[in-house]
């Protein structure tokens, strides 16, 4: 399963890991959204629904990294290291366009990357 994030002028692509809150995040794509900053490593958006991270593993954040904050609900784009983190969980890694998380903003459009 792959995605591809795009905005204006970049586009990043991601393969999911096989856990169901990947596989949710999936089936809600297309997506339209805002992603905003947080902090000094990370972006981050809101699908419409939870993820079910019943058997998502435990987030090891490095640059590239795509993950699920639990209690935010909200899925992070990690452009730095950020390591481990209670209700942290993995989605995917990126596969492109590793150097332009950084730079998004505004509106993306989160969809199912086809090769």
């Amino acid at each position: 399963m792959k995605i591809k994030v795009t905005s204006k002028e970049y586009e990043i692509i991601y393969e999911l890991n096989q856990s169901q809150a990947a596989k949710d995040l999936y089936a809600q794509l297309p997506l339209t959204l805002e992603v905003k900053d947080l902090s000094t490593n990370e972006k981050t958006f809101y699908p419409p629904e939870e993820l079910d991270i019943s058997d998502a593993p435990l987030a090891n954040a490095e640059k590239g990294s795509l993950c699920y904050y639990s209690p935010w609900a909200d899925v992070v784009m990690f452009y730095d290291h950020f390591g481990q983190g209670s209700s942290l969980y993995e989605l995917g890694e990126v596969v492109s366009g590793k150097n332009e998380i950084e730079k998004l903003n505004g509106a993306i459009t989160v969809e199912v990357y086809q090769n």
